[in-house]
């Protein structure tokens, strides 16, 4: 009997679902009933307007070559008649000179006699009658004003509906990753004139291969491309790969997309790390400012909790500008109980770190600092730099470093040696890090001129480093390697921007 019931229950509930599944099909049918109806409503109307304007535009041609037919033949109208007035005055004086001739013959006197004929011999001379051109001016022909629609015709009869566009062809060989620009270039497989525009679909991923139905980022598109080709600028490289993929629409409809293409756009992204910051600076993602009172906060927040003396930091202020000076710094020997971590950076050592070390390849990135910024730093340095050192002062670090406290000066240091660079201050600094070549250069972000190379061999892992101090600094990356950079990496190899001073193997 349970058994039946559980059965029967199965049944029932199959049955149930069964149901569901019918009424929501027929709810599907009924919209789509809907649609159809509305549609080819909306399909007529447009082709009423379509006809509606080609009938416009052919009594607009109608009206125009009707005018211009109508003005010929004023034209012409005007002309002959101008020309048979001036034969009729003609005649009619011809006429009565002749009449004048006749009745000299019967003249007697000899003397009379020659003077009628001197009058009728100057009459003759200045005769309208022979100084008339007796050929029309204008002919009667207006077959030139004549039209010829028998090939419009062939073509209106020929006139089909739209096809739906076949899908382009992405070109791969002809797609181009370079300076966080891709360029696309597609190409119909056949010539459709057809054709009113394109969309481009994008997205980024970190999948290589085929696009995955359940990616993480939705497709992006920009609508309306006249060309085959489109040129996508100012990215920022924060995946491995982007898929792309194209359509071709007429006026009427979108055709199929083409089969997607995926594009390596691998860049080194990271950001700072604030576990591994000094106490006086703010960090965030992609920015670091120095804050005077970062020691400060953090020691009355564990006052009551030690010794009243513990962990105090005492900034001595510069008298002339009111801001504390980064020499002047004095740290006591329980600052670790104020900074909470080990990883901190302490006392003279304005620095934060980038959150991804660098072990191979080719990399780049870019900082900008604020124009007020007194003294700042950037470069690479190993994981193992000190809670007290700083950039450039160690073996173990690379940078330059920008002084803007008294005077402005600009060097490159590494194992605290420092090369003065004769360059001007860029407003923004591209860093470029061959870790298997062993190279380090800096570059003015905008012009991309070389200020320095250090050329060394890295044998540890790398990790971008700053110093800041009285200011901020903007940091940007995912960037790609640029072109100019490149270049001038293979043909600057050895250039006199690598000072052999600074130039060795860090152990």
């Amino acid at each position: 009997m349970e058994a039946q019931k559980e059965a029967l229950q199965r049944i029932i509930s199959t049955l149930a679902h069964k149901n569901d599944e019918i009424q929501n099909f027929i709810e599907a049918l009924n919209h789509t009933l809907k649609g159809v109806q509305a549609n080819s409503s909306s399909v007529l109307a447009e082709l009423d307007e379509e006809f509606d304007g080609l009938y416009s535009i052919l009594d607009e041609m109608k009206e125009s070559m009707t005018t211009s037919i109508k003005q010929e033949q004023a034209h012409k109208t005007q002309e002959l008649q101008n020309q048979l007035s001036q034969c009729n005055n003609a005649l009619e004086n011809s006429e009565e000179l002749l009449e004048f001739a006749a009745r000299s013959l019967d003249i007697k006197d000899s003397e009379e006699f020659s003077k009628a004929a001197r009058q009728i011999k100057d009459r003759v001379t200045m005769a309208p009658a022979f100084r008339l051109s007796l050929k029309p001016k204008v002919s009667d022909n207006m077959t030139h004003l004549m039209v010829d629609f028998s090939q419009e015709r062939q073509m209106l009869q020929a006139l089909k509906f739209l096809p739906v566009p076949r899908a382009p062809e992405i070109v791969l060989s002809d797609c181009l990753v370079a300076d966080n620009c891709v360029t696309i270039s597609w190409q119909m497989t056949e010539e459709d004139n057809k054709i009113d525009h394109y969309v481009l679909e994008y997205r980024k991923t970190n999948f290589d291969g085929l696009p995955r139905v359940k990616d993480e980022r939705c497709w992006e598109t920009i609508d309306y491309i006249k060309g085959t080709e489109y040129t996508l600028s100012g990215l920022r490289f924060d995946s491995k790969y982007m898929n792309f993929r194209v359509r071709a629409c007429n006026k009427a409809v979108a055709g199929d997309y083409s089969d997607p293409v995926t594009l390596e756009t691998k860049a080194l992204l990271f950001n700072l790390d604030g576990s591994s910051s000094h106490l006086n600076l703010k960090v965030e993602d992609s920015y670091v400012e120095w804050d005077s009172t970062g020691g400060k906060s953090q020691e009355n927040k564990i006052k009551g909790k030690e010794n009243k003396g513990s962990g105090q930091i005492t900034l001595l202020k510069n008298h002339t500008s009111g801001t504390p000076s980064p020499k002047r710094s004095s740290v006591s020997s329980r600052s670790p109980l104020i900074r909470g971590s080990r990883d901190r950076f302490t006392g003279e050592s304005y620095t934060v770190l980038g959150d991804t070390a660098i072990e191979n390849g080719q990399h780049y990135w870019e900082v900008k600092a604020q124009k007020d910024c007194k003294s700042y730093s950037v470069g690479v340095a190993y994981k193992n730099l000190g809670k007290f050192d700083q950039l450039g002062k160690t073996n173990t670090s690379w940078c330059v470093h920008i002084n803007n406290w008294l005077q402005t000066t600009f060097a490159a240091k590494h194992n605290n040696k420092a090369k003065s660079l004769d360059a001007m201050v860029p407003d923004r600094i591209g860093v470029y890090c061959d870790f298997d070549g062993g190279q380090l250069s800096f570059y003015n972000a905008s012009s991309k001129q070389l200020l320095y190379t250090f050329k060394t061999k890295f044998t540890q892992p790398l990790l971008p480093g700053f110093m800041v101090w009285c200011g901020g600094l903007t940091l940007t990356t995912g960037l790609q390697v640029p072109t100019a950079v490149k270049t001038l990496q293979k043909s600057e190899n050895g250039l006199s921007g690598s000072s052999s001073s600074l130039t060795n193997v860090a152990q």
